[in-house]
């Protein structure tokens, strides 16, 4: 397969994203066909017809696209900014189990076990892992304790749940949206073993075998899209000294929007109606790993919990955020 042929592949897998960054995709991906990120960017604009009037009848139209770079007219240096447009759930992803912070190997088996009962009750043709579905204890830039377990233990034990996951809900819609723990391994990469860090086996898809199990793995700073409803682990939002009533009216404080968030551990819900007298409700969701954990041995807010949504054509939504309490839903 030539270079033509390789960015035609990509640009019909994503048509709509912005030639940097797909440029940068493609790069990354075939480092021995492209020497450079602006060769590919060279052939995604001759095959968009971005390169004078008299490429275009030379193409296939099938990708021709209106040059939409906006004016310089005072001949600025080149932007390398970087959009970030929020990824849509498919519309039919629209009864979604949504679990968060399993903490994978520090899960409660009891608690995940009432949500994925919960699940299949419900008929979901969709789980959403609203992030840190791995804990990646031993790479974190905090104090790790040498008695947890392992790199390879927690890889291990990962695989098991999405293998068995993906047996109880063969054909539902699996995503997942990585959250800070998640990204702890990558993080770990990039900082203590660079040299390896454009070997796609040492990365979550490939070492976790995703593609085996048909998920679907998010970057941790995409927004994510339910119908109208926003889904974000939470991390990107509460940052430094912030203490609101709780995670859902200090998601509403930042965000200003519908969302649902998990992260803080807590299940909570926070309803603001504005000026044109729209609500706009903020939810976050509690957690399916342990309580208590050693960083919090005595005192935890943590609760158990998921959440229900549920999606109408118009992209309206209903949401069920559940707590777990002595193994009975609240």
């Amino acid at each position: 397969m030539n270079k033509t042929d390789i960015v035609r592949e990509y640009l019909r897998k994503y048509p709509d994203y912005p030639n940097l960054k797909l440029a940068r995709i493609i790069f990354k991906e075939n480092p021995l066909v492209f020497t450079t990120v602006d060769m590919v960017r060279t052939t995604l604009r001759r095959l968009q017809g971005k390169q004078g009037k008299d490429h275009i009848y030379k193409i296939n139209k099938e990708f021709h696209k209106t040059e939409d770079k906006p004016k310089n007219p005072y001949n600025l240096p080149e932007s390398h900014q970087e959009e970030r447009p929020p990824f849509k759930l498919p519309t039919s992803c629209n009864n979604i189990l949504l679990i968060s912070d399993l903490h994978i190997p520090y899960h409660d088996i009891n608690a995940v076990t009432i949500a994925l009962d919960y699940g299949k009750a419900n008929n979901v043709n969709t789980i959403f892992i609203n992030g840190d579905l791995i804990d990646n204890h031993q790479v974190s830039k905090f104090e790790s304790d040498p008695r947890k377990r392992s790199v390879k233990q927690e890889f291990d034990a990962t695989i098991q749940f999405l293998q068995s996951l993906r047996k109880a809900f063969p054909e539902a819609s699996i995503y997942w949206l990585k959250g800070n723990h998640c990204i702890r391994w990558e993080k770990f990469l990039f900082m203590k073993v660079r040299e390896i860090w454009d070997d796609d086996y040492f990365h979550l898809e490939e070492r976790l075998r995703l593609n085996e199990v048909k998920v679907k793995l998010l970057d941790d700073k995409t927004l994510v899209k339910a119908g109208k409803l926003s889904i974000t682990h939470g991390h990107h939002i509460f940052k430094g000294i912030f203490s609101p009533v709780n995670p859902a009216r200090g998601a509403w404080m930042k965000a200003k929007q519908s969302v649902i968030v998990g992260h803080l551990h807590r299940a909570s819900h926070h309803p603001e109606v504005n000026l044109d007298g729209k609500v706009v409700s903020c939810w976050s969701t509690g957690c399916l790993c342990e309580l208590r954990p050693n960083y919090s041995p005595l005192v935890s807010n943590s609760q158990h919990g998921f959440a229900h949504i549920v999606i109408e054509k118009n992209g309206d939504y209903t949401v069920k955020n559940f707590q777990i309490i002595n193994g009975k839903l609240y």
